[in-house]
């Protein structure tokens, strides 16, 4: 099962990278004398549609095998079956095991997404809790 980021997110993310590579196309049109921070314009828009390239095909999450994993570089992933404890804290769903934690940010997930989430995620044997259930700190 794949996770799928917000349409609005990646939509938004398009735009901007059209938006600041018209934006530099008309900076080097119009304007004479260009020095080097002209052309991050050019980075920006290249970096923003990059991303979303990736977020359109990659998606957010994915649920396979028995494993979640992020899909972005450096993105973590964990067995489902060594999750303990499900944290719900300032947007974000925080899985722990034994020795891992693994943050997934909900408000960038597709609402129909969330739903299947929410679903195999309750599947667990896990303990389900929000900010203000954990012990205070002594």
């Amino acid at each position: 099962m794949k996770i799928r980021y917000k349409k609005k997110q990646v939509k938004l993310i398009l735009i901007m990278g059209i938006v600041s590579l018209i934006y530099g196309i008309i900076h080097v049109i119009f304007n004479e004398d260009m020095n080097s921070f002209d052309y991050v314009w050019f980075v920006f828009s290249g970096i923003s549609l990059i991303m979303y390239f990736y977020e359109k095909k990659e998606k957010y999450l994915t649920l396979e095998n028995g494993i979640i994993k992020q899909n972005w570089p450096f993105g973590k992933k964990m067995n489902l079956n060594e999750i303990k404890r499900i944290r719900h804290f300032a947007g974000d769903y925080i899985l722990e095991s034994k020795n891992k934690e693994l943050t997934i940010n909900i408000q960038s997930i597709d609402e129909e997404a969330m739903l299947e989430l929410k679903t195999e995620l309750k599947k667990l044997n896990a303990e389900w809790s929000k900010k203000n259930d954990l012990p205070k700190p002594e």
